[in-house]
């Protein structure tokens, strides 16, 4: 279960496990007297291998979403397209002004003209022996880079237009006319039309995204239609997480059926049953101590003589078990009844 979209529903949960455990256990075990142990119930740790669903909010994208930038920077001279709009296969969308643009060309241009005076000059002189060997390769490659300029800038004045690539809908518009961009900042984004796959991507921790495989299935639920569930499946998973968030990315691939509507950037909560096992402890809810959100403390004994303070992570929990995924591997007995008398290093007595 993903504990930072249910940490709130949690807390809570593990409030009343505590209430419930604390008056359990005052009205079952006696106040033990002052330095003398403290009798208390203990019983064996075990761990299991459960299904543990990962629940984890998310939005909706097609597969062929295209976030569409300049490949130079400047001015931008026009955009023609509103958020919604419908475009064509090769539909002009947006343009750069070409003031600069045509200026860096005319330059290259006048640059390689230079550049072919200098190497004729260089080549007659090295003929008749004047020039060295080393003025003339210089005079040479000087040509080569002036062309490769002029390449250059020719390419940046072609790529100062964004064109559609697929016929599709506008899905975002970033700039306006007359707003400065850079080289590569996003403009817009698009989708096809009609053709494309609806996608869900989620983020998960780096436990989570390791327990889940591709081709787990998933049920996606929206508050734009609560009654109808959607079936999915997980078909991607970030091969690295997120520099600014720290999350992985999954994405489940959407099984539409006809009739259901959706839209870019939908949210919705999306249940992942992973097909591979979880191991985890499962301990009775009056073991459990000092909850909140997803850690806690429980007690537990390697002698039957001494109560060790342990800090555990817990995954979830139900109505008469809480999971836990991690802080009991040393192993020992988990103290159940008298843990709210001790504290670290306790003496204790064990009772039937």
């Amino acid at each position: 279960m993903n504990i930072q979209s249910l940490k709130p529903i949690l807390a809570l949960a593990v409030v009343a496990v505590l209430l419930q455990a604390c008056g359990s256990a005052e009205s079952s075990t006696p106040i033990p007297a002052a330095n003398s142990p403290i009798p208390v119930t203990v019983t064996a740790i075990q761990q299991q291998e459960i299904i543990q669903p990962v629940v984890v909010s998310g939005q909706f994208t097609t597969d062929d979403e295209t976030t569409l930038s300049f490949k130079t920077g400047g001015v931008v001279s026009r955009v023609l397209v509103k958020e919604g709009d419908y475009v064509k296969k090769g539909q002009l969308l947006a343009t750069l002004d070409l003031t600069e643009i045509n200026a860096g060309v005319k330059q290259a241009e006048l640059g390689l003209e230079k550049a072919e005076r200098d190497f004729a000059r260089a080549e007659n002189l090295y003929k008749d022996s004047v020039a060295t060997l080393e003025q003339y390769q210089n005079a040479q490659t000087a040509l080569s880079i002036a062309r490769q300029q002029l390449t250059a800038a020719r390419f940046n004045q072609g790529s100062a237009e964004i064109r559609a690539a697929a016929g599709g809908y506008v899905l975002k518009k970033w700039v306006n006319d007359g707003q400065v961009v850079s080289s590569g900042a996003p403009v817009l984004r698009t989708n096809g039309a009609g053709k494309s796959s609806w996608v869900f991507k989620v983020g998960v921790s780096d436990k989570e995204w390791s327990g889940l495989e591709l081709g787990d299935a998933a049920t996606i639920l929206t508050d734009a239609a609560p009654e109808k569930p959607l079936s999915a499946k997980v078909v991607r998973k970030s091969e690295g997480a997120d520099p600014q968030t720290g999350v992985f990315t999954i994405e489940l691939q959407v099984e539409t059926k006809e009739g259901q509507s959706l839209a870019s950037g939908l949210f919705g909560t999306a249940t992942i049953t992973p097909s591979r096992k979880a191991r985890v402890w499962s301990i009775p809810h009056e073991a459990l101590l000092d909850g909140n959100a997803n850690k806690g403390f429980v007690f537990v004994t390697a002698d039957n003589k001494t109560a060790k303070k342990v800090p555990v992570t817990i995954a979830s929990l139900d109505n008469k078990w809480v999971y836990i995924s991690s802080g009991l591997e040393g192993g020992g007995g988990l103290i159940t009844r008298g843990s709210a008398y001790l504290t670290d290093n306790s003496t204790i007595t064990i009772v039937k």
